[in-house]
């Protein structure tokens, strides 16, 4: 078959990467020159383990190309992805749809003859109805129909995820929709992932409500750590005797400093207009965004707790800056609210990351960023884990601790065993333990 993906960014480059990969000749948009040059270079806009290769290795088997035209890519097209962003809409938190709709337009002026539109992006409700309007509107000699088909991919394992899925979701009623959608997915659909046929609404109500719901777990979890910390409990365990009932399940029941990245914060906000526009409010997830919002200032508490009764002017080593581990996201990440928590009580920071000080250097300008953990450690009174890379994982703990001015470890990850800190001389402060 022959796709269009409209949007080169995260969610265009990795679904149009594996369709490639899947045998199908993939075209991949974007407005951006410098991003297509790139690309056209083998190098990726993106930090995601595994995507190089994949792009690589279908852009020389002739499967995978890129440009800016995107009248030339949608013409003759069996399927047209729409995978541009939708943010958080200043102001009131929707979803902005003006690169949805935009891209939208210059489909209509350039499709040739019958497509499926797809919408990939994340939408609120509604929003395929007006894609569908407008291409209605603006070409009513053309048979398309808009479908949706929302991602599930998680930063750090989107290839697996979109090759080995739980379920893939695909919103349409018109019965040529539906096939085109499953030659699209035919590879995943012989190797039996469950293919789950909805409406278009239902399907856009999906990604929102799967998000909310992992969103409200984490933050679940993250409000008993902090009784368990009252009561002297340990999270952990409480996670691990939960978790093991299946109606409940283990994922995303590990307690931290709250969630971030490109889809909880502003996929929840969304929920939220939506639900407001409709007069059904869903206070719960009401509950979930504020409870989060105060979690990443709490952890900035924590860590000047530790520093003793007087921080001002000491040091912290910041281990981690990224919204988690294997991207280099730093979107809505806990550590943007713990720097600068630290910054506001006259705490220096010094930091690392394996991957997102690049990206961090224009948001947390003020940082000195460091070449390693062992770097950023030396001379500093605490060093705090708040992103837990594999290599935070297995610290020498004695080498650590002679570089530290002064011996004291703020696990935000729950990395590591307390005895095992302690016994290395550390005075240790964990999450919900």
């Amino acid at each position: 078959m022959r796709i269009t993906m409209i949007g080169s960014g995260y969610v265009g480059l990795v679904s149009g990467a594996c369709f490639s990969d899947f045998g199908h000749d993939v075209i991949c948009v974007d407005k951006d020159q410098s991003k297509i040059d790139a690309l056209h270079a083998g190098r990726m806009p993106i930090f995601e383990p595994g995507l190089d290769q994949l792009v690589a290795s279908n852009v020389a088997a002739g499967r995978l190309t890129f440009t800016t035209d995107l009248a030339s890519a949608v013409a003759g097209a069996d399927a047209i992805f729409i995978g541009v962003g939708t943010p958080s809409r200043r102001g009131d938190g929707h979803a902005d749809l003006s690169y949805v709709f935009a891209a939208t337009e210059e489909i209509a002026a350039a499709v040739t003859g019958p497509t499926v539109v797809v919408t990939k992006s994340t939408v609120p409700v509604g929003t395929g109805d007006r894609v569908e309007a407008i291409l209605r509107e603006k070409r009513p000699d053309i048979d398309v129909a808009v479908v949706s088909n929302p991602e599930f991919l998680r930063e750090g394992a989107a290839i697996g995820d979109f090759k080995r899925p739980d379920r893939i979701v695909i919103g349409t009623e018109d019965e040529r929709a539906k096939q085109v959608m499953r030659d699209v997915y035919r590879p995943l659909y012989l190797n039996e992932s469950p293919i789950l046929f909805v409406s278009r609404r239902t399907s856009e109500l999906i990604k929102y409500a799967a998000n909310a719901f992992l969103a409200t777990k984490i933050t679940f979890i993250n409000e008993i750590a902090d009784l368990c910390e009252a009561v002297g409990a340990d999270v952990q365990d409480v996670s691990r005797g939960i978790g093991l009932d299946n109606r409940i399940g283990k994922k995303f029941l590990h307690a931290g400093p709250g969630y971030g990245g490109s889809c909880f914060p502003k996929d929840t906000l969304a929920l939220l207009k939506t639900a407001e526009d409709y007069q059904t409010p869903v206070h719960i997830v009401e509950a979930v965004v504020k409870v989060n919002d105060s979690r990443k200032r709490a952890m900035g508490r924590k860590v000047l707790a530790a520093l003793g009764e007087n921080p001002r002017g000491k040091t912290v080593a910041l281990l981690g800056l990224t919204f988690k581990p294997n991207t280099d996201d730093m979107r809505d990440a806990p550590s943007l609210a713990i720097a600068t928590a630290l910054a506001d009580a006259g705490v220096k920071v010094r930091a690392h990351d394996p991957e997102g000080m690049e990206p961090a250097k224009a948001l947390l300008p003020d940082l000195a960023y460091c070449t390693d953990a062992y770097d950023a450690a030396e001379g500093a009174d605490a060093v705090v884990i708040v992103t837990e890379w594999d290599a935070y994982r297995a610290l020498d703990l004695a080498r650590l601790r002679g570089l530290l001015a002064a011996p004291v470890m703020v696990d935000l990850r729950n990395v590591y065993q307390r005895a095992d800190v302690e016994q290395a001389g550390f005075a240790y402060t964990a999450v919900g333990r």
